[in-house]
């Protein structure tokens, strides 16, 4: 992927407003931020870690807003899920640092096709595994455990993907999972902002204009959620995960 003729500034920051108005409607917001860092050139391990960085602010002020809904899921108590996660991540992350520019170029389109299925399928994919299983807490916390890795690792549809885990140990509805959620999500983030400043892995001026524009972007996102049908944005946001998915395929192995 080339880099791109336009201003970096202008390109980061308007990644930064389209970001955050995704994650406020649909999530994915990384399908946004990440490309147009590396085209601002960014390498793409550092692109990942400042966009992490640039979009925590977000996730903890969301974190924050759902947090008189947070309880266990299930038998598992959610102090046990946050451990695991902080963990995992924590693992993730370091696996990042130490991934090769080159070998993290040819994975990051695997990577995206997964957050990408994850955000197509959204709430039905923990109903379709439910019909087929029913796991128990140990597992859960296993499965908590490689998310929280992912989530530190890359994180695109992590949370969804925590979802459609804890569907199969409870009968709660996805909605009803929302806030530990968002709060396990900034949890896997947390550990892996403070890993990735401790490393000096941020580009700190591309992180701070994005920071600032993701935050205006998930402000007007939170109007628009109201107005606009959701079968519309999830479209958009599938549609526009999918385009850039198959540009990072063919940047990864025809270019």
């Amino acid at each position: 992927m080339a880099q791109s003729a336009m201003n970096p500034f202008f390109l980061v920051a308007g990644a930064g407003l389209i970001g955050g108005m995704m994650n406020a409607l649909a999530g994915g917001a990384s399908f946004v931020t990440l490309p147009a860092l590396i085209a601002a050139g960014v390498p793409s391990v550092n692109a990942n870690t400042t966009s992490t960085v640039a979009l925590y602010p977000g996730q903890l002020t969301s974190s924050w807003a759902y947090r008189d809904g947070l309880g266990p899921i299930g038998s598992v108590p959610l102090r046990s899920l946050v451990i695991v996660t902080v963990v995992g991540g924590a693992l993730g992350a370091a696996l990042l640092l130490r991934t090769p520019i080159r070998t993290f170029d040819v994975v990051l389109p695997w990577l995206m096709a997964i957050a990408t299925l994850a955000l197509a399928l959204g709430g039905r994919l923990g109903e379709m595994l439910r019909r087929r299983w029913r796991i128990g807490a140990p597992a859960v916390l296993g499965a908590q455990f490689c998310l929280g890795i992912y989530g530190g690792y890359f994180g695109g549809g992590v949370g969804i993907m925590m979802m459609a885990v804890w569907s199969l140990l409870s009968d709660r509805t996805l909605k009803s999972f929302n806030a530990p959620r968002t709060l396990l999500v900034c949890a896997a983030n947390a550990i892996a902002v403070l890993i990735f400043i401790a490393a000096r892995a941020v580009y700190w001026r591309e992180a701070l204009v994005m920071l600032a524009t993701a935050m205006v972007g998930a402000y007007c996102g939170s109007f628009i959620g109201r107005r606009a049908p959701a079968g519309v944005i999830r479209a958009v946001t599938v549609g526009l995960s999918v385009g850039i998915t198959l540009a990072f395929f063919v940047r990864a192995y025809l270019e």
